[in-house]
């Protein structure tokens, strides 16, 4: 039997990290969740993660400096998910890394 696709969620909003995992578990994906920086390392060294979703505002390490910094090391794909919608804010997190980059509120 095949594996689901495990995907981690970084945001700092708790109730934003419980629906999105809520949502792509009914949908048949492993979600993983983490608040922070620290907390998605610890994520990634445990798990086989296929992809990370990963919220640009954060205390501590922002989404920005965790993408560029995982890039250095790896190509798991990232989706930014975040509050900035500005076009130049998109053409950023797609320059650090990010594969794509959806701003909240999402559908």
């Amino acid at each position: 039997m095949e594996q689901p696709n495990t995907l981690l969620i970084v945001d700092d909003d708790r109730e934003i990290r419980s629906l999105l995992a809520d949502y792509l578990e009914t949908h048949g994906y492993t979600a993983l969740t983490a608040a922070d920086g620290n907390a998605m390392w610890t994520m990634l060294d445990q798990h086989k993660i296929d992809l990370l979703v990963l919220d640009l505002n954060m205390p501590g390490a922002d989404g920005l400096t965790l993408c560029r910094n995982l890039r250095a090391k790896s190509s798991l794909p990232v989706i930014m998910l975040t509050a900035r919608a500005e076009p130049l804010d998109r053409i950023l997190g797609l320059e650090m890394g990010a594969d794509d980059y959806l701003p909240k509120p999402f559908e």
